[in-house]
């Protein structure tokens, strides 16, 4: 919940023109801003092929008497290609559950959306060593009773929810071993091959200086990046490690 309506678009903007001009591998940006900010992304991103605008947030329901709510269709119905559900912020302040982010992500791609789906675990979680635990549970809840082609238009995001905002930092060899295990889960259910083109991000604190040796690790294929993502220099040399 960051930036007024003109304050949005000018930061868009930036990273539209950084990417065009800086960015020469394969990767792509997907900005998931307020909704207050998604139709007009949606026009400045046209002709940006690097460049994609998501949601935040969307409701379960079709539509209906839920005031304040946004519906997948509405999000959808402005060009918008993907949605974060489950965010660890909407998980703890607003608790949802798995239950319901099952309904979210079915009613999200029912409307072609394609969803971000964020999962981790917390610092009392991780120190009762209960992580692999928690976040098996999370998938199984949340996203494995789709079908694999249903499955496959999914971005996964691991959340180290114990290391953000906590003073402690997750190593990129904690990164892996959550994002490993990750692969390995989504392998036993839906193959190795579906298992193997799933886009894990990881979603801990990636800044410029982090990003190099986060992304080397084989299971790590991008950042769900917080704050790094409000100052556009910063989030255009985080995408650029990815040029070599």
């Amino acid at each position: 919940m960051n930036l007024d309506y003109n304050e949005g678009l000018a930061l868009f903007s930036e990273i539209t023109n950084m990417v065009k001009d800086e960015i020469t591998g394969k990767q792509e940006a997907v900005v998931c801003s307020p909704f207050i900010h998604l139709h007009s992304l949606v026009q400045l991103a046209k002709g940006y092929d690097k460049v994609s605008v998501g949601a935040q947030n969307a409701h379960q329901a079709e539509s209906g008497a839920y005031t304040g709510e946004v519906s997948a269709k509405m999000i959808k119905s402005i060009g918008v290609e993907y949605v974060i559900l489950g965010h660890s912020e909407r998980r703890q302040y607003f608790g949802e559950t798995n239950a319901l982010l099952a309904k979210k992500t079915d009613t999200a791609l029912k409307h072609d959306l394609k969803p971000i789906f964020c999962i981790g675990e917390t610092l009392e979680e991780r120190e009762a060593e209960e992580h692999f635990k928690i976040i098996k549970t999370q998938l199984v809840e949340g996203v494995f009773h789709l079908d694999a082609e249903q499955f496959a238009k999914l971005v996964i995001a691991y959340e180290p929810v114990w290391a953000i905002g906590t003073g402690k930092t997750a190593s990129s060899d904690q990164a892996q071993e959550i994002h490993a295990f990750i692969r390995i889960e989504i392998a036993a259910k839906y193959g190795q091959e579906i298992a193997n083109a799933t886009t894990i991000l990881y979603g801990g604190s990636c800044n410029p200086k982090n990003a190099p040796e986060l992304f080397a690790q084989p299971d790590i294929d991008g950042g769900l990046i917080g704050g790094a993502s409000l100052k556009s220099r910063d989030f255009v040399d985080i995408l650029k490690v990815f040029n070599n």
